[in-house]
């Protein structure tokens, strides 16, 4: 069986769990390429000019569908869903090599996630990949999605696990230090030296202990008060794997994962921690130096960039921050 089919049909057995009056305009169970179904949400819902729709006043392409609780899913072309994604996770004046890797990612990211047991494959927000319709689309975008066209990461017997971030700051994480598990030999982190450019790379934070605190009140109150803070163990990539908040009466030892989320992973931009040390004049508030945003596992965006611009092809973009990995048509 080609790949091709194979991932039509992956797509498509979802489309029998629904409705046949759902799935008789459903792509993914007559066209000869990858379909997949959007979860839009709640909203209103609308008729559009040609062949799409609009929802909460947003045009989009392919067919909509309301579910019995009154979400809409979006089902459309794997490719036309692309056209949305890949401006809205990297800037579409960034070079072509850049936006083509980028949409390879994208590309395997849906299709190794999709799950037939649910009513959708992907929401269209950052927990997944941001999608939002036409309106985002730009020529560079679809330029790139169109001349990687169903393209893939495939490692071994099946899709890469394929993960991207911002900036890592100089070094990518390995998905196993990130969020346990396997090791994956693609995934075990590089050196990148081509983010530099990004206003991430490194970065300062000021942060009030009382506010921290207050984060960790529950699990603080044998220790309290806070009087300091610390980076306990870093893996291989420099990232904090844990926290000390020192106490009066103890320390505790808090998740390097968990000490961000709940701080705020924008306040926080990642666990790429350099420096932490009190402020000068503010003894109540500390100074945290870093790099990097984001989870940092797998492509790095600004480094893509970087790579571009010094000549990389897309497929030496892949195969630098994913080795091992195969680009495979669908």
């Amino acid at each position: 069986m080609r790949r091709s089919t194979f991932l039509t049909l992956s797509l498509a057995a979802a489309a029998g769990t629904r409705a046949a009056a759902q799935s008789a305009f459903d792509p993914a169970t007559s066209s000869s390429q990858a379909a997949l179904r959007v979860l839009l949400g709640t909203g209103e819902l609308a008729a559009g000019a040609g062949d799409g729709f609009t929802f909460n006043g947003r045009a989009y392409r392919g067919r909509a569908t309301r579910l019995d609780d009154g979400s809409v899913i979006n089902t459309l072309g794997l490719e036309e869903y692309l056209y949305s994604v890949v401006p809205r996770e990297m800037s579409a004046g960034w070079p072509a090599a850049a936006l083509q890797a980028q949409a390879v990612c994208a590309r395997t990211y849906v299709l190794q996630r999709s799950n037939p047991r649910r009513a959708y494959d992907v929401v269209p927000s950052e927990a997944d990949q941001v999608y939002l319709g036409i309106a985002t689309e730009t020529p560079s975008g679809r330029a790139a999605v169109d001349a990687s066209a169903g393209m893939v990461l495939w490692y071994g017997t099946g899709f890469a696990q394929v993960m991207y971030s911002s900036c890592c700051g100089g070094h990518t994480e390995a998905s196993s230090d990130a969020w346990g598990g396997p090791p994956f030999p693609y995934l075990c982190g590089v050196v990148c030296t081509t983010c530099t450019d990004s206003p991430y790379y490194r970065w300062q934070r000021e942060l009030d202990v009382g506010l921290i605190a207050q984060a960790f009140d529950a699990e603080l109150t044998p220790y309290a008060p806070l009087q300091g803070i610390a980076v306990g163990e870093r893996d291989p990539s420099g990232r904090a794997r844990d926290f000390f908040l020192q106490g009066e009466r103890g320390v505790l030892t808090v998740k390097g994962s968990a000490f961000r989320l709940r701080i705020g992973p924008r306040v926080l931009p990642s666990l790429l921690i350099t420096k932490i040390e009190p402020a000068t004049e503010a003894p109540e508030r500390i100074i945290i130096e870093g790099g990097g945003l984001g989870h940092g596992v797998g492509l790095c965006q600004w480094g893509a960039r970087g790579l571009a611009q010094a000549g990389a092809s897309f497929s030496d973009i892949l195969h630098f921050y994913f080795p091992g990995t195969e680009i495979e048509h669908e």
